[in-house]
């Protein structure tokens, strides 16, 4: 089955994340692994009541969560799993265990137990990973399951490796694709380049059956129109690469895939280049 791991601290966010977790495996066969993750104290042998304590409460609200959605998803393997140490880490080592299809995990929250996922944990998630990550901020309501995605395609040559990946999840959730040609430059090759790319996906849907279509702006900040042009087609995914083309409005807010994470009001699939899936590769 494919396994998906979901970073889980019981606030809203997380638990928002995790029935978008539910709702991709009860699309890809998936299998869910809910991972609580407790932070290493300094001073461990001053501490291990307090330590066993969180843990054990963590152990009774991770069964307890899963005994309430497991009815209504009987077809979809649940399990559970508390590690310690550093939260990044931890996540994406049980990624690596389980050879995890994808990462869920909301981009920040608090809970009970601590502040989980204020400050940079999503982003060292999604920097650490080999497999694909979907981040999902606080406070944000999109409806399931997946329908509208949006694939934004730039000058970078590796800006059509997100295709196989996000073709899959269409594929197996009847989704249409929005792709979105991005023209950060005048430069003729650079467009001509943009658009060969969006044909060459454009093609590769339309071989698997995918429904798709391609829509073209201009502009000086890939994250910020991106996010609007989900707005517009009411989209409730974004599929981006890590890397992309370099932009002088990116050099001064910072990686496109930071600012996408960030302040997208949409799920955001990072993917790695060069990622191998299970899905395979189409370029």
């Amino acid at each position: 089955m494919n396994k998906i791991v979901v970073a889980i601290d019981f606030s809203e966010c997380s638990i928002n994340a995790f029935l978008h977790s539910l709702s991709i495996a009860e699309h890809c066969q998936g299998e869910l692994i809910l991972l609580w993750v407790q932070k290493a104290a300094v001073n461990k042998e001053k501490y291990e009541d307090q330590l066993t304590d969180a843990s054990k409460e963590a152990q009774k609200a991770l069964e307890e969560l899963i005994a309430k959605y497991q009815p209504e998803s009987p077809e979809v393997k649940m399990s559970w799993k508390i590690r310690n140490g550093k939260i990044y880490k931890e996540v994406t080592d049980e990624a690596r265990k389980n050879k995890a299809m994808l990462i869920v995990t909301g981009t920040h929250g608090a809970s009970g137990f601590e502040e989980f996922w204020i400050g940079s944990n999503a982003t060292k998630i999604i920097s650490s990973s080999l497999c694909p990550v979907l981040t999902i901020r606080g406070g944000i309501n999109i409806q399931r399951p997946l329908t509208r995605i949006v694939l934004p395609i730039d000058s970078a040559e590796k800006t059509r490796q997100k295709a196989s990946f996000a073709g899959y999840i269409a594929k197996q959730h009847g989704a249409e694709i929005f792709i979105l040609k991005l023209y950060t430059s005048r430069a003729k090759d650079l467009r001509n380049k943009v658009d060969a790319y969006a044909s060459q996906v454009a093609d590769y849907f339309a071989k698997e059956g995918i429904k798709n279509n391609t829509e073209s702006i201009d502009c000086e900040n890939l994250s910020d129109t991106t996010i609007e042009y989900a707005a517009k087609v009411e989209a409730n995914l974004i599929v981006i690469m890590t890397e992309q083309e370099t932009t002088t409005a990116n050099i001064f807010l910072g990686p496109y895939a930071h600012q996408m994470v960030n302040h997208s009001p949409f799920p955001v699939l990072s993917i790695h280049p060069k990622e191998s899936t299970a899905t395979g590769a189409a370029f």
